[in-house]
């Protein structure tokens, strides 16, 4: 996922390099390479006629925040099963003398020896580096600030984009195949490195110490890749194509399954309804709420988003941790936040800018789209939130309500529109805005939850949770039309949903009257008390 854009670098497109001994020249590409392949015998002709200056972007990435195991465990199994061990073989070898194996003998020492020293120097830079960035007022926590989830950690990497990056922007999930670049000349100190580290990129030098810092961390710890493809994901479930509607095999793969959809979705209501300890009504709420997803923006209104609070959940036996473990199962990506004193007061939910080192600091809300954010209420207990908590808490409020985060660049608030499906758990109505409530009225009140939920996974085969993972993935991004009997059952409610806010208008204007309230009409006193309150 993308984490921050950085600013536009120049780069020597194409340069030319001088022979010391007989002042041949040539020239070289500068594509695809961080460093000038100058060997020590040349020199590069800075003032030549031949160069060409081009421009390039630059992604910081790190991995997918809140990606489910199962997800990571299906793409690592699918690329061993692509990589095959090689079948050469070459059945005629022959000898060779012992002038030649003395020689393969001392260079391979000397590789050795050369590589020993390359490890060394660069474990001492890592070192190095590591203990300057802690030293910085900014850099305290090092490469971590920029993971948005507590805790998680990843090998981040920055891409180098050479066309088309108008095309992408933070928080998008990527796709990457390009040439990895780990030059030991990259490792080095920025204040101690040599200029022709820096040579394919002038505007280095106009870097603060610090900033250098932050943009070029070791590449042992960062590596770079040029790509050459990228594109961007619009989801990151392995069970089906990246793009349901481009090909003719991911059609037809996606319309086979569509004749299940049924089927499918009455086994995953019932999974669903165990999950929720016999209640099938909260599990119809719950298959809503994971369907959904912002499919446009009219306004500043997102159109498609479905929140929902389900109050009524039990506080002391950790119902709601059990029932994150069952989702973490089905969705692709999902994080669970206790809504503790603590953490409002103490995590930062928005990302913000800093100047310092010119990078974006990550917050907890800075998350892919399709996200699952179960924010749980019933471990909330009396405190005081203090400016920061508050801070988040209208940030929470922001991405339920108006699916935006305002990122803060100190001077000005910068509005990022997000994707997130935000489930909310409480014992009674929550605090924080949601599109639905739902009262949970369990069926079984099993004497365990820990071994109730585990004996539902293990009910449940591989090849249905599955099919739950497709269908979930499948309808968010499937584009769907409404017939027209739906649209004239839509326009027969509105019209009577207007003319029941006419008659209630009525009888309040009727009611302000100084009338005994044994006299008043029933029907104002009358309120309708519905499972689910939209």
């Amino acid at each position: 996922m993308i984490q921050d854009m950085f600013d536009p670098e120049y780069y020597m497109g194409v340069y030319e390099t001088v022979e010391l001994s007989t002042g041949t020249r040539a020239l070289h590409l500068g594509k695809y390479r961080d460093v000038a392949d100058c060997t020590p015998q040349q020199e590069v002709d800075l003032h030549s006629s031949q160069t060409v200056t081009l421009e390039r972007q630059t992604f910081y990435c790190v991995p997918v925040p809140g990606e489910s195991l199962w997800v990571k465990e299906m793409y690592s199994n699918s690329r061993h099963t692509r990589t095959s061990p090689s079948t050469s073989y070459t059945p005629n070898r022959q000898k060779r003398s012992l002038e030649e194996e003395d020689d393969d003998v001392t260079h391979q020492d000397t590789q050795q020896a050369g590589d020993g020293r390359e490890k060394c120097k660069r474990l001492e830079t890592e070192q190095q580096w590591r203990c300057q960035t802690a030293e910085t007022p900014s850099g305290s926590q090092s490469l971590d600030r920029y993971f948005p989830l507590p805790g998680e950690k990843g090998p981040a990497c920055l891409v180098k984009v050479y066309e088309n990056w108008d095309g992408f922007k933070v928080n998008d999930v990527l796709e990457v195949y390009g040439v990895l670049c780990v030059e030991p000349a990259l490792s080095t100190l920025n204040e101690d490195r040599d200029p022709m580290s820096s040579l394919l990129d002038p505007a280095d030098m106009a870097e603060t110490l610090e900033e250098q810092r932050a943009h070029s961390p070791p590449t042992s710890l960062v590596p770079r890749i040029h790509a050459i493809v990228i594109q961007k994901l619009p989801h990151t479930n392995p069970l089906i194509p990246s793009s349901v509607s481009e090909s003719e095999a991911s059609k037809q793969s996606v319309s086979s399954f569509m004749s299940e959809l049924s089927s499918v979705r009455s086994d995953l209501l019932g999974f669903l309804t165990h999950a929720l300890l016999g209640d099938g009504l909260a599990a119809e709420y719950l298959i809503l709420h994971l369907i959904s997803t912002v499919y446009a923006r009219r306004d500043v209104l997102p159109l498609g988003k479905f929140s929902l609070n389900l109050s009524g959940c039990p506080r002391s036996c950790d119902f709601t941790q059990r029932l994150y473990s069952i989702l973490q199962q089905i969705v692709t990506a999902s994080h669970y936040l206790p809504m503790t004193i603590d953490t409002m007061n103490g995590l930062r939910f928005v990302p913000c800018k800093d100047y310092s080192t010119n990078r974006l600091v990550s917050g907890l809300l800075q998350l892919p789209a399709h996200t699952l954010l179960l924010v749980d209420e019933t471990v909330l207990e009396q405190g005081q939130l203090d400016t920061a908590g508050v801070r988040n808490l209208t940030a929470l409020g922001n991405v339920i309500t108006w699916q935006k985060v305002d990122y803060d660049f100190s001077y000005h608030q910068m509005e990022f529109p997000c994707n997130v499906n935000v489930l909310v758990t409480s014992e009674g109505r929550s605090l924080l805005p949601s599109d639905c409530q739902v009262h949970l009225k369990p069926q079984t009140c099993p004497p365990s939850l820990e071994p109730y939920m585990e004996a539902l996974l293990s009910a449940t085969l591989p090849a249905m949770l599955n099919k739950f993972r497709m269908y979930l993935s499948l309808l968010q991004l499937m584009d769907y039309t409404i017939t027209e009997e739906i649209t004239k059952v839509t326009k027969g409610v509105n019209h009577d949903l207007k003319v029941i806010i006419t008659v209630k208008s009525h009888l309040c204007a009727k009611c302000t009257s100084p009338v005994p309230p044994d006299k008043r009409p029933k029907v104002f006193w009358t309120r309708l008390a519905p499972r689910a309150h939209l």
